[in-house]
């Protein structure tokens, strides 16, 4: 196989990984990773590190253009950005310690719960809740371009959203997965944040993480530039494509999709746990 016929397909797929990375928030490293090591036969290693740098991209590529259209609330990405970093620090520190093939089952079990209660759109009256008194103070209200106007909305259970954070965190330490999976439902379900702000704004704060762990891999010599090139240019078009089409699809279309990523996401967490391979 050549160069170019290896290379196609996979910018092909990562176009498709970015586009799904982009509407659900949780970056093209959900799909990318066991597509380029089950379906390309490519080194888990190599897999992650080309991921790593997609997510970069998945995360900067589409984040301008959110910004500019009022969908991402840079405030809170700021905000628990910060709890999300802790976290990771601490689940690095305790990889060696706990058992990752428990925690890889209970996490699947949690994203199969998620992935039902996430589909439920939520009712006017929860829209309309009073604002929260720390949300207020931190000044992480906001408001959103909709169908009818720009529509307001205000963040609820702060402290709780920040702890799970933390958890998603420290998950992604512990397992080396993407926490944009926990951002996106900790967004949208502990505080209460119209989807579309929550994985607008989970797509900008993925980048920060990524950043530093592709140093890493980097510094390992896991990133080869034949894979990382097709990968990131097939990611980014994608990313941007989608950055387009969430800003017109409708919301219910939206947790539809991210349900589905879940649920598989979840599958593999499980079978990786049973089996040992995490």
């Amino acid at each position: 196989m050549t160069i170019l016929e290896f290379s196609l397909p996979v910018c092909g797929s990562s176009l498709i990984a970015g586009l799904i990375g982009a509407l659900t928030g949780l970056g093209g490293g959900v799909v990318l990773v066991p597509l380029l090591s089950l379906f390309f036969k490519v080194d888990i290693r190599y897999a992650i590190g080309a991921s790593l740098v997609s997510v970069i991209a998945t995360s900067s590529g589409p984040a301008a253009a959110y910004v500019k259209e009022g969908f991402s609330n840079i405030r809170i990405g700021m905000f628990l950005e910060i709890a999300t970093t802790l976290g990771a620090l601490l689940g690095a520190n305790l990889a060696a310690r706990v058992s990752t093939h428990a925690i890889a089952i209970v996490f699947g079990v949690v994203l199969l719960f998620s992935a039902y209660f996430s589909r439920k759109p939520r009712s006017q009256a929860e829209r309309e809740v009073p604002p929260d008194p720390l949300a207020t103070r931190l000044r992480l209200n906001g408001s959103f371009p909709d169908a009818d106007g720009p529509r307001s909305y205000n963040v609820q259970h702060v402290p709780t959203g920040w702890a799970l954070m933390f958890g998603a965190g420290a998950l992604s330490g512990l397992l080396g997965i993407g926490s944009g999976a926990m951002k996106v439902l900790a967004m949208d379900q502990a505080m209460k944040i119209p989807f579309k702000v929550s994985t607008t704004t989970s797509n900008f704060m993925i980048g920060v993480t990524a950043a530093a762990s592709a140093g890493v891999y980097l510094n390992r010599g896991y990133i080869d530039p034949g894979l990382v090139m097709p990968v990131m240019l097939g990611v980014l078009a994608g990313s941007l494509l989608g950055a387009r089409i969430l800003i017109k699809v409708h919301t219910k279309w939206l947790r539809l999709g991210f349900s589905l990523v879940i649920v598989l996401l979840a599958i593999e967490m499980l079978y990786n746990g049973l089996s040992g391979r995490i």
